[in-house]
């Protein structure tokens, strides 16, 4: 919902270091509306979204999606709702696009991250992009494969 973009722009505000304007969640709602999903707690207020996209190349790349970002309140951590966002995003990008495989990038120093991506969803690392992010720190490229079946 057009509502939930600013809820989500909140979030994103409240808890990482990288931010976007308002027209990147509008141009993901847009483009991909199928796939970027917020969580509510019991009032209505968003604690958690998932921005994502599908890339899909004028090569030989194999179409996949991406997940821009991802990111849940302090307050609601460790309740699950990051892996349930993640899960509830592959499976439609898997049925709607029919993608090969989900990308992500993540800080190296990102430890509670990289747990919930590599131990609990099975992401692998496919690369380092040095200076990936605005402060010059490297990010892991993750990537999962994806059964469209």
């Amino acid at each position: 919902q057009a509502d939930d973009l600013l809820g989500m722009q909140a979030c994103n505000l409240n808890n990482l270091p990288e931010n976007y304007q308002l027209r990147f969640y509008f141009w993901h709602a847009i483009g991909w509306p199928q796939i970027s999903y917020v969580a509510e707690d019991h009032k209505g207020r968003i604690v958690g979204y998932i921005l994502a996209k599908i890339e899909q190349e004028l090569d030989d790349t194999p179409t996949h999606g991406h997940v821009n970002s991802i990111s849940v309140l302090r307050s609601y951590r460790r309740l699950g709702i990051a892996k349930k966002l993640m899960i509830q995003s592959q499976r439609a990008m898997a049925e709607v696009y029919r993608v090969a495989y989900v990308s992500l990038h993540v800080r190296k120093t990102n430890k509670a991250a990289l747990a919930l991506y590599k131990d609990s969803l099975g992401f692998n690392i496919h690369a380092i992009d040095k200076g990936y992010y605005a402060d010059g720190e490297d990010a892991y490229h993750m990537r999962l494969p994806i059964n469209p079946n």
